[in-house]
């Protein structure tokens, strides 16, 4: 069956169904005294494209694209963070950072540790600490991180199972598939 809107039956298409081509000869009188196209007044308005888009701004070789809608504290990030052989700067300043690995590899230099951390790996620090991130290896692609950032010190708050809940799952048995 062809679905066609619902001006088109007037034009001699020929496609509807009887009620509907008699529905839209109805609809002719307001039509005219509306001074319309009927297609105008019986076709669905076009949607817009509903998604939110972010300006993303451009510093040091990163891409920082906010994901945080408010002003205030903390504020949520994604980070995309070219490939370089850049020498690393640490650098301290008053928060608290959570950072979370989406792809790639990231190299996190924080007092006196280097880490690489992989996709799937979280760190949370104090930024009075020294510290420095970037991709890890020069020739190994771009990073792209998570990064929520408060300079306030809030922390990361992660929920755990109650231990009733725990024991609770763990009672359960679990039926073997044959």
């Amino acid at each position: 069956m062809r679905v066609c809107p619902l001006g088109r039956y007037l034009v001699g298409l020929g496609c509807g169904t009887p009620l509907e081509v008699n529905a839209s000869r109805a609809l002719l009188p307001i039509v005219a005294a509306l001074a319309e196209q009927l297609d105008e007044i019986v076709t669905s308005p076009q949607i817009d494209d509903p998604r939110v888009t972010r300006k993303s701004t451009r510093l040091d070789g990163r891409i920082l694209t906010p994901l945080s809608q408010q002003h205030g504290e903390p504020q949520a990030f994604k980070i995309t963070i070219a490939a370089t052989d850049r020498e690393p700067t640490l650098r301290t300043l008053e928060g608290y950072e959570w950072i979370y690995v989406l792809s790639g590899r990231l190299r996190l230099l924080l007092g006196e540790h280097d880490i690489v951390m992989r996709a799937g790996e979280a760190a949370e620090f104090d930024t009075k600490d020294p510290h420095w991130f970037g991709a890890a290896g020069g020739n190994r692609g771009p990073v792209e991180i998570l990064s929520m950032f408060g300079k306030q010190g809030e922390r990361i708050h992660v929920r755990t199972r109650s231990k009733g809940a725990a024991e609770a799952l763990a009672s359960k048995v679990v039926p073997q598939v044959k």
